[in-house]
């Protein structure tokens, strides 16, 4: 079966290793293939926006999902989640999710499992802006 994905103006996406950019007007696309690597341009990380640990697995991920030989990426995503474990161990079902999708030759959900990470590095952040932020107004009503 057919994936359907229609395009913006110029937006991008990846179909396996091309890089195809729409031109100015919305375009339909109906790609047909076994097993072929589609990444749209919201789900691409480049190295410069992977700025968290938890982006830089996204990424380990991405570039597994669409290189032709994606063990050549596990050394890297390997060192990537012994990090974030140490520093975030309550990433670890997610991590557990994203291996096992890998394990099973699933990239696609396992990259789908690496946003849920993301997701959860995110609130992990602002639930300790917020008490930094609590911190410094009791400190100032205190002074």
């Amino acid at each position: 079966m057919a994936l359907k994905v229609e395009l913006k103006p110029n937006e991008r996406i990846i179909v396996g290793n091309c890089v195809i950019t729409n031109t100015d007007q919305r375009a339909r696309l109906l790609i047909d293939g076994d097993r072929i690597p589609i990444l749209r341009e919201k789900d691409i990380l480049t190295p410069e926006t992977a700025d968290t640990p938890a982006k830089l697995i996204y990424l380990a991920v991405q570039l597994m999902y669409l290189s032709p030989d994606p063990m050549a990426h596990h050394p890297t995503y390997f060192s990537l989640v012994r990090d974030i474990l140490t520093a975030m161990p309550s990433a670890w079902p997610f991590i557990e999710g994203i291996n096992n999708f890998i394990l099973n030759g699933d990239l696609y959900h396992a990259l789908k499992e690496s946003k849920k990470l993301i997701g959860h590095e995110e609130q992990l952040l602002e639930s300790a802006r917020n008490m930094k932020a609590s911190e410094q107004d009791e400190d100032r009503k205190s002074a």
